[in-house]
């Protein structure tokens, strides 16, 4: 990269409000702290978090299928607990936020803004009295499904399974889809199938997003979204988060690379336009597997770190994006939709 393009993508990013709508950090932070880990997120993520400019993640809720379904309300609400904690150790670093003024004020104060959203309902099993719960928490996403069956839905797998008949949302699902709105949650559609996808977009009333997934026709992955699917995320003025894992970016995922990742971009810009795109990169390299579950798939992030982020905003600029258009693609956009949903 040549100094003139440095400094460029150095002047966007220091201007830019920058979002990671998916990044699976209580969930990393649990399994450390479990093993005697410390100010995990000052000392191991924090550093590369802002190198790369980032003001804002959403981190998701994850459970690893080996707790489910006894265990799963335990895991998700020890994930906050440990949050606490690492609050506890590294104050003045972090912020967990429940609305967009307070992710505006946390980084003027100089801290990394958090939201937290359930990767998954499965916490909850069918029990709808639980979501308050959680919102008291701090929780302001939803995510439905992870890539399995829960009561709300049916989820996409990474690649075909023998599986029996698909299914859409259940009357529990729909329930929960209102309930989270009347709160005020958010609901995202990342992992569904398509069935309950459509159903998703028939029952909610407000928009929704797509925290973590990619474009179909460039990866054929069912974790990706189709065009047509894009379209009605776009028409009620959601936005898609680009996944850097390699699976969802190539079908000869080893082959992955940040041209094959801003493709991804380029495609729904060009069929929607700039105001429905943004990032959720996913990162997992640096996570370490404990359970090694068989449902696990071989992965390489092609955005390494939250600090490798200036690749990608180069790439946009040598692609003729102009600096409003990729302030939009790393949190405008985002932030925009959180400001509508959360206040």
């Amino acid at each position: 990269m040549d100094q003139k393009l440095l400094e460029r993508v150095a002047d966007i990013h220091s201007r830019a409000f920058t979002v990671d709508a998916h990044f699976d950090l209580t969930y990393e932070v649990a399994n450390l702290r479990e093993r005697g880990g410390k100010k995990i997120i000052e000392e191991k993520y924090l550093p590369q978090i802002k190198a790369g400019g980032f003001d804002l993640l959403v981190s998701a809720i994850f459970i690893d299928s080996f707790f489910l379904p006894e265990m799963g309300l335990r895991r998700a609400l020890d994930q906050i607990s440990f949050l606490h904690a690492e609050g506890d150790e590294s104050p003045g670093q972090f912020c967990l936020c429940r609305t967009t003024a307070e992710a505006l004020a946390a980084k003027r104060a100089g801290q990394t803004a958090i939201f937290l959203s359930l990767e998954g309902a499965e916490p909850l099993q069918n029990d709808i009295q639980l979501l308050r719960i959680f919102y008291e928490l701090g929780v302001r996403g939803l995510g439905l499904v992870w890539s399995r069956r829960n009561y709300v839905a049916d989820g996409a797998f990474f690649s075909p399974v023998s599986e029996g008949c698909k299914g859409g949302l259940t009357p529990f699902g729909v329930e929960l889809i209102q309930q989270a709105e009347n709160l005020g949650m958010f609901i995202d559609v990342s992992h569904i199938n398509d069935e309950g996808f459509w159903d998703v977009m028939d029952v909610a009333d407000k928009p929704v997003i797509a925290s973590h997934s990619n474009c179909r026709s460039l990866a054929g992955t069912m974790r990706n979204l189709t065009d047509d699917q894009i379209r009605a995320i776009a028409k009620n003025n959601g936005v898609i988060g680009m996944n850097s894992v390699d699976v969802f970016i190539h079908d000869q995922s080893g082959d992955a690379n940040i041209n094959h990742f801003v493709d991804h971009v380029d495609h729904i810009v060009n069929i929607v336009g700039i105001n429905h795109v943004g990032l959720g990169l996913d990162l997992c390299d640096g996570f370490q597997n404990f359970l090694q579950l068989p449902e696990a798939i071989e992965t390489q992030d092609v955005i390494k770190t939250h600090a490798g982020i200036g690749e990608f905003t180069a790439e946009l600029v040598v692609r003729g994006y102009t600096d409003a258009d990729i302030i939009a693609i790393l949190g405008g956009n985002f932030m925009r939709y959180y400001s509508e949903l959360l206040g």
